[in-house]
């Protein structure tokens, strides 16, 4: 599962990424750092408390992210889009 979201302070957008397949927990943000999880719901944790709404250039593209994120939180897997 990927998101990319563009953010006012950059122009590449923010990329979430939640990979079971490959262990993969990452989000990249628009200056090109990252941050890496261990697992999902530490991502999950991250982004809920460091990513706000007035961030990014399409807010409804964020409540979507953390619609989907919150879903695969409750069911443990990834959800249909």
């Amino acid at each position: 599962m990927e998101f990319s979201l563009f953010s006012f302070d950059g122009a590449l957008p923010v990329e979430v990424t939640i990979d079971d397949d490959n262990g993969r927990y990452l989000i990249r943000k628009s200056d090109r750092s990252g941050e890496y999880f261990n697992s999902p719901k530490e991502l999950i944790n991250w982004v809920k408390s460091n990513f706000r709404e007035e961030e990014f250039c399409h807010p409804h593209e964020f409540h979507y992210m953390l619609a989907k994120l919150t879903e695969y939180e409750m069911n443990g897997s990834v959800p249909n889009f």
